[in-house]
C-alpha cells in the first residue's frame, strides 16, 4: 500500500526551477531514501510535503488523500539545519515541543520519560540546551520528532554530529521504528547508509528524477560481471578474463571478469573442472558508485 504520493510536483523560484514534474510514490512500512547532490531539489521537496511550502503545480497525497495543512500533525520532520531553542531547558523544549503536535502533557511526560531513559540522557533534563554537545542536542530533536508517533517520519541527514557508537544506536532506532510501522524517508549523502537501511530509493539530480526504485534491483542493474572466487589452487583464463589474483593462509583469491552472454552457472563449472571452490561472490557496485557515476552524466 502507497502511503504517499508525489505526483509531477514543480517548484519555481525567480530564475530557479527546483523541482520539475518530480514524482514518487512512498510504499507504507518502508524506509525510503530521497538522494542527491547539494541544491538537488530534496529540501523543497521535503518543505512541499511538510505543507512548509506549496507546489506551484502537481499534487501530494498522504493515504490516498491530498495533503493538507492538517496532515502535519501526522508527520515527524527532523530537518538538517536543527532548530532547538537554545536558552530553553532541555525536558520544558521536548514537553513544549511535544504538545504543540497533539500530545496532552501527561502523555508527553510519559514518553519523554521512557526516551530519555532509553538514551541515558535523564540527567540533562534540567540543563538548557545550549549546555550540550552536537550529538546530545541532536539525540532531543530525534526524540522530539518520533515521540508523537507519526505516520510519516522524514528524516534529514540524521546522523550529522553523531560518533559511530551513536550513529549505529541511530540506525537502530530508525528500524525499530520502521518495525513498528512507520513509514520512513530517509535523506542523506552516506550511501553505505542507505544499502543498510532503505528498501527504495529516488535519486534528484538538477531538479528532476534521475534514478528511482529498488535499491537491490538498481545495484543489479548496474553490475559490470565481476566476481571475486576463492580457490584452494591456482586458476587459469578460461571463458573468462583473470583480473587479479593474490594468496593468503594457503587460499587463492582470483577477481574474474565473464563475457556478459555468459551465465553465472557457466562460469562456476569452468572453475569447478581447474579446482575446489572456496566461495564465490559477485562484486555489485556500491550505491556510491551508483550516486556518482548517474549525477555526472
Amino acid at each position: 500500500m502507497i502511503l504517499l504520493e508525489v505526483e509531477n510536483v514543480v517548484k519555481q523560484y525567480i530564475g530557479h526551477r527546483a523541482l520539475d514534474g518530480v514524482s514518487l510514490n512512498v510504499p507504507e512500512n518502508t524506509v525510503y531514501g530521497l538522494l542527491g547532490p547539494n541544491g538537488a531539489g530534496k529540501t523543497t521537496l521535503i518543505r512541499i510535503i511538510n505543507c512548509i511550502t506549496a507546489p506551484d503545480s502537481g499534487e501530494v497525497r498522504l493515504n490516498g488523500k491530498r495533503l493538507t495543512a492538517a496532515d502535519v500533525e501526522k508527520i515527524g520532520y527532523l530537518p538538517e539545519e536543527r532548530g532547538l531553542y537554545k536558552k530553553m531547558k532541555v525536558g520544558e523544549q521536548a514537553l513544549y515541543l511535544a504538545q504543540l503536535k497533539g500530545m496532552t502533557k501527561s502523555d508527553a511526560l510519559k514518553a519523554l520519560k521512557y526516551w530519555f531513559e532509553k538514551f541515558e540522557i535523564q540527567a540533562w533534563w534540567d540543563k538548557k540546551v545550549e549546555e550540550l554537545s552536537k550529538g546530545m542536542a541532536q539525540k532531543v530533536q530525534f526524540i522530539t520528532t518520533i515521540l508523537h508517533e507519526p505516520k510519516l517520519l522524514i528524516f534529514d541527514e540524521p546522523f550529522s554530529g553523531f560518533d559511530p557508537v551513536n550513529a549505529d544506536l541511530m540506525k537502530r532506532e530508525i528500524l525499530n521504528l520502521k518495525n513498528n510501522g512507520a513509514t520512513i524517508i530517509f535523506s542523506t549523502h552516506n550511501m553505505e547508509s542507505v544499502e543498510e537501511l532503505c528498501e527504495n530509493i529516488s535519486l534528484v539530480n538538477q531538479a528532476k528524477i534521475v534514478l528511482q526504485g529498488n535499491v537491490a534491483e538498481i545495484r543489479a542493474s548496474h553490475a559490470t560481471n565481476t566476481f571475486v572466487v576463492q580457490t584452494k589452487t591456482n586458476i587459469a583464463e578460461s571463458g573468462f578474463e583473470l583480473l587479479s589474483q593474490t594468496t593468503k593462509n594457503g587460499i587463492i583469491e582470483s577477481l574474474i571478469k565473464k563475457t556478459p552472454n555468459e551465465t553465472n552457472n557457466a562460469l562456476l563449472k569452468s572453475i569447478i573442472s581447474q579446482t575446489e571452490i572456496c566461495s564465490f561472490q559477485e562484486l555489485l557496485p556500491s550505491m556510491n558508485d551508483i550516486f556518482i557515476k548517474t549525477v555526472k552524466l
